[in-house]
């Protein structure tokens, strides 16, 4: 199979309704379609590159080859993606933030790459390009236009025997994997968990996950077999995003829990910026905080939230906590059903997870282990590396967590983030909520950093609104600090509060939110 198939089948059924709005216009699937079966006559050949991206082909080897894609979101990342599966070649955007070195070795490991990207990042990356991606786009329009009357394009291939897409994971935590999802991965996701042509002509999706993310690339294929219109957006920023979704009568959004909290307070601080057309909003990528997430219900009450749990090498989502589930947890005073605000839900269906001990062995419902996931979405290959699958089918996905008795999902942390002191393992998710919780903290990062007595002790980095800290009476900058660290203590006793604390005016992250503990780690260590 191929997921060219999900544009096909749309296009069929309505192609004069509109896929996209950009900044250039609408976009219809129809025309989406038109652009996509003629990629592969537009970047000539993919079957033979030089690797700086320089197409050398001719044409005739069509099938084979890495289309790798540099620039931010606009119709030409759904145009990439459905072009690539459309000439059987793999498909993979790359981080354009990255400095140019990177690019070029991310690059590099790719077979046979055409590699396209924007003027602007060309000149700065010093990237050697045959075409950017304006100059791509109109000789992809300019063949597509002229498909009718010479059938330039032809039918997709329909059993590529390339991979769809590759992404490079964030590389938190070291050298960035190159993780390899094939059409059948990405295929069993979107149909067992969307209705084909089941979007309402209005339905319109804020499109600001990157396109070198997971999110990204399962919300454009999601969004393409429901029938509903993308808004992608090139960059964020937390009022233009709210300004843009209520003049664009966004009905749909993803966004990851840093994007949420800016959005939140700029919603707090200008009572003006609402979409009343908002219908669902679907968060994940990182783990949320508490607070974060209440005052969100609390500011879109009648909105839907999703709280999507996958990794890249799942092919996005693979458990989901509901709508339903979300007001239930918040209008509860059971402390179990509150409890579930934490959670990430239960399993997708067709996705099996299972939490497993250091030993390798199953553990009791409720017990905290290792979390493996398997089942068709489920990938767990890379390039240039063995498989993460073992032998029965199982992913290890490298996060900690616990399943409860009624099968919600709960992820703590990354395995290598948990703070192992005095022989006993504490959680940084758990200390970091009770930070969160404090007023002056807008953000907070929690690791572990060496300790001769203790093996490991307990460290925090945060970020504090310091017109509140000021507002408070509190003028010494070492004061937030001391405070701090006395709040753990009140609410977790002694042993898991920091026994340092470090403000600063903003955390590390990655370019999809995700704090850089590694690098957080490092520089609390080297101080």
């Amino acid at each position: 199979m191929n997921i060219a198939l999900l544009l096909d089948l749309v296009a069929d059924t309505f192609g004069d309704r509109v896929a996209l709005t950009d900044t250039s216009g609408d976009l219809t699937y129809d025309g989406l379609r038109s652009l996509a079966r003629s990629v592969g006559p537009a970047i000539g050949s993919t079957g033979t590159s030089t690797g700086t991206g320089t197409s050398t082909g001719t044409g005739s080897d069509a099938g084979t080859g890495t289309l790798a894609f540099v620039d931010v979101n606009s119709a030409a990342v759904p145009t990439a993606l459905f072009g690539a599966a459309w000439a059987g070649v793999t498909y993979a955007p790359l981080n354009f933030r990255l400095p140019a070195d990177s690019l070029s070795a991310q690059i590099a490991r790719l077979d046979a790459p055409w590699a396209i990207a924007s003027p602007e990042l060309t000149g700065r990356l010093g990237l050697s390009l045959e075409r950017s991606t304006q100059q791509w786009m109109k000789a992809t329009a300019t063949i597509g236009s002229s498909r009718a009357s010479d059938g330039v394009g032809g039918d997709y291939v329909p059993e590529p025997e390339r991979p769809a897409v590759i992404l490079f994971t964030s590389g938190s935590s070291g050298t960035p994997k190159a993780a390899v999802l094939t059409h059948e991965n990405l295929l069993s996701y979107v149909m067992e968990t969307v209705e084909f042509a089941g979007a309402e002509v209005d339905e319109a999706l804020m499109l600001a996950a990157p396109p070198f993310h997971i999110a990204g690339v399962a919300a454009v294929l999601s969004s393409v077999y429901s029938g509903r219109r993308i808004l992608p957006q090139a960059g964020f920023d937390p009022e233009e995003w709210l300004r843009q979704a209520r003049d664009q009568r966004a009905t749909h959004a993803f966004v990851v829990p840093t994007m949420l909290a800016r959005i939140v307070r700029a919603m707090a601080a200008d009572p003006g910026l609402r979409v009343p057309t908002l219908r669902s909003l679907s968060y994940g990528g990182a783990r949320i905080s508490l607070p974060v997430l209440e005052q969100a219900l609390e500011l879109f009450p009648s909105v839907d939230f999703v709280n999507a749990y996958g990794l890249t090498e799942t092919s996005s989502t693979i458990a989901v906590l509901g709508p339903e589930e979300h007001r239930d947890a918040m209008a509860s005073t059971d402390p179990i059903a509150r409890r579930r605000l934490h959670s990430a839900g239960r399993p997708l269906p067709g996705v099996e997870v299972a939490i497993f001990g250091d030993d390798g062995r199953a553990v009791d419902v409720g017990a905290t282990g290792h979390i493996r996931v398997r089942g068709p979405q489920v990938s767990g290959r890379y390039l240039d590396s063995a498989s993460g699958v073992d032998g029965d089918g199982w992913l290890i996905t490298g996060d900690v967590g616990s399943i409860d008795a009624d099968g919600y999902l709960f992820v703590d942390s990354r395995a290598d983030d948990v703070i192992i002191k005095g022989g006993e393992n504490l959680s940084p998710s758990e200390i970091e909520d009770v930070l969160l919780r404090h007023p002056w903290v807008v953000a907070a990062a929690v690791v572990g950093i060496p300790d001769e007595e203790w093996g490991e002790t307990v460290a925090a980095v945060v970020v504090v609104d310091i017109n509140t800290v000021s507002s408070g009476g509190n003028a010494s900058v070492a004061d937030p600090a001391v405070e701090l660290i006395a709040w753990v203590q009140e609410y977790l006793g002694s042993f898991k509060a920091p026994t340092r604390v470090v403000l600063v005016e903003e955390l590390p992250t990655t370019a999809t939110g995700k704090v850089l503990r590694r690098t957080v780690r490092d520089q609390l260590s080297g101080t």
